[in-house]
């Protein structure tokens, strides 16, 4: 089989000495492949020193063509427009030029064979649901989806031989991420895509699980790929029990022997007290006797260990991932209060049920749905920004956006951590950040190093460890850069936390684990109303 993508013997380390990839071979071949693992585990790096955006400490990438690559995070400036964003800037303003009578040879080089750019940069974006965007437009009024449809687009144009995606499914809304997903299947070159997208990672053909500083493949889809794994574990599972059963037993057998050697030894002694036997025949039993002891206790002793090496090995076989195990002391919020209350919501095209206002009581858990570009993360921010339409009852209010860049990127996690909570001990809030897995030295690490998925969990701990507690909790998107473990377990902590929860997702399946008690959906046109997803 021939491969696309080859890395051999790749290595590389953050400026701090943090080491993310340590002499990984990998390869990856035609078609659509799926790179998934825990957080943490060095998929974005992966990608980037793929792509060419870093360079390898030590070790090689070869890649068979052009690249096309797709971060998580849009490098963005104020000024940038959709036209910026897709390429075709240049070529655009070229023809531009020349259909208003500037025949210039630079126009024409400009322009060169793309003389369709505009058309097809339209067609394109109509394909991904975004005809509403104009080319001129700026970047900055676009919602988080539609500017990752728009960065999508941008790839899709350049034909690369290879494409390279990083959790592209972030922000969009439902209708957007099957557009994506029927773009994924058109795609005819080589596709490499990470992903915590269980319905994306159908649509693939082969899973790369990249764990301990290793890849492994396996042809097929995430389900079926899942279901090997189970079979695994299963098995590995069975392997553990037996070896813990034959370390019960040699342990059994050691004690059994160290009592006979016991029994035996008494034995000895009384017949040398006796003196029924010559000095010299009695040392010689008793030298005889001590190495016969010496062995089979060394014998069983082996034994115990090699059977606890077994049930090590054992062990280490079975696959657990680490989980975050989040906990939200002192935030309860009594039924009867009035938590939030919020006015002013015009709708260009109000209905009937269209809301002016909504009130927040007590433990409410409010799910807010839309499309993208629906105004639902700049409802967020009014709660946050506050305002004379803006009532807020409890004294701890947080806030997870979805571009996670509240964290001061030089200082260390901790440092972070102590930053909005000044007053509580450094032992718990060491305590904390170990539920949130930054233990020892990994809490130390610097937030501009952490991957996307560690970088999601310092800025929850930086929420949920401040003082005081939030008992109102704002999210916005909060499961885009969690792997597949993580995000079930945030979702079933989040089930123990007593204060009220407004939070925007696209994720359905971990909106349902929260038990929301109200689901509202924003709409360009008619605003906010009750009602489930669609």
């Amino acid at each position: 089989m021939s491969f696309a993508i080859v890395c051999s013997d790749l290595s590389f380390s953050w400026p701090d000495g943090t080491v993310v990839l340590d002499g990984l071979d990998a390869a990856f071949g035609t078609g659509r492949t799926g790179l998934v693992g825990v957080n943490g585990a060095g998929k974005s790096t992966l990608l980037k020193l793929i792509a060419g955006e870093l360079t390898p400490s030590a070790g090689t990438v070869s890649v068979a063509g052009e690249t096309g690559y797709l971060p998580q995070d849009l490098p963005l400036g104020t000024a940038t427009t959709v036209a910026d964003l897709l390429g075709i800037t240049p070529a655009r303003t070229a023809l531009h030029a020349i259909e208003a009578g500037e025949a210039t040879e630079a126009n024409f080089a400009a322009v060169g064979d793309d003389w369709d750019v505009e058309e097809r940069t339209r067609a394109q974006l109509d394909r991904l649901g975004l005809a509403h965007v104009e080319l001129d437009r700026t970047v900055g009024t676009l919602s988080g989806g539609e500017t990752v449809m728009v960065g999508l687009a941008a790839r899709l144009l350049a034909r690369p031989d290879v494409l390279l995606l990083d959790e592209p499914t972030n922000n969009l809304d439902l209708a957007a991420r099957h557009r994506l997903y029927d773009a994924i299947d058109a795609w005819s070159g080589v596709l490499v895509v990470v992903s915590h997208d269980r319905e994306l990672l159908e649509h693939v053909d082969a899973v790369a699980d990249l764990r301990g500083g290793g890849v492994r493949t396996f042809g097929g889809t995430l389900s079926q790929y899942e279901e090997l794994l189970a079979v695994e574990k299963e098995a590995a599972e069975r392997t553990v029990r037996a070896a813990e059963t034959d370390v019960r037993r040699q342990k059994r057998e050691l004690e059994e022997a160290q009592v006979k050697l016991a029994r035996r030894e008494r034995y000895g002694n009384k017949i040398q007290a006796s003196r029924s036997q010559p000095k010299i025949v009695m040392g010689a039993w008793k030298r005889a006797a001590e190495v016969s002891a010496g062995k089979h206790r060394n014998l069983h002793e082996d034994r115990l260990a090699d059977a606890r090496d077994r049930l090590s090995e054992a062990e280490d076989a079975v696959r657990e991932d680490e989980e975050i195990r989040v906990a939200l002391p002192r935030t309860r919020v009594p039924a009867g209060r009035t938590v939030l209350t919020l006015g002013g919501l015009d709708a260009p095209e109000p209905e009937p049920e269209t809301l002016t206002e909504l009130i927040v009581r007590g433990p409410e858990r409010i799910a807010l749905t839309g499309d993208n570009g629906a105004g639902k993360t700049t409802l967020l921010r009014r709660v946050l920004d506050g305002g004379d339409d803006v009532r807020i009852g409890v004294p701890g209010v947080r806030y997870l956006p979805q571009r996670l860049d509240v964290l001061d990127d030089a200082a260390s996690v901790v440092d972070n951590v102590r930053a909005v909570a000044p007053d509580v001990p450094l032992t718990e809030i060491r305590a904390g950040l170990a539920r949130f897995l930054f233990r020892g030295r990994r809490a130390e690490q610097p937030a501009g190093t952490l991957s996307g998925g560690e970088r999601f969990r310092a800025v929850l701990a930086s929420l949920l460890l401040a003082d005081p507690p939030p008992q109102l909790l704002l999210l916005d998107e909060p499961t885009n850069n969690l792997d597949l473990a993580s995000a079930a377990r945030l979702g079933a902590a989040l089930t123990g936390y007593e204060g009220a929860l407004l939070v925007v997702s696209h994720d359905v399946p971990f909106l349902r684990t929260l038990g929301i008690t109200r689901w509202l959906r924003m709409d360009r046109a008619t605003g906010l109303t009750e009602g489930e997803p669609l």
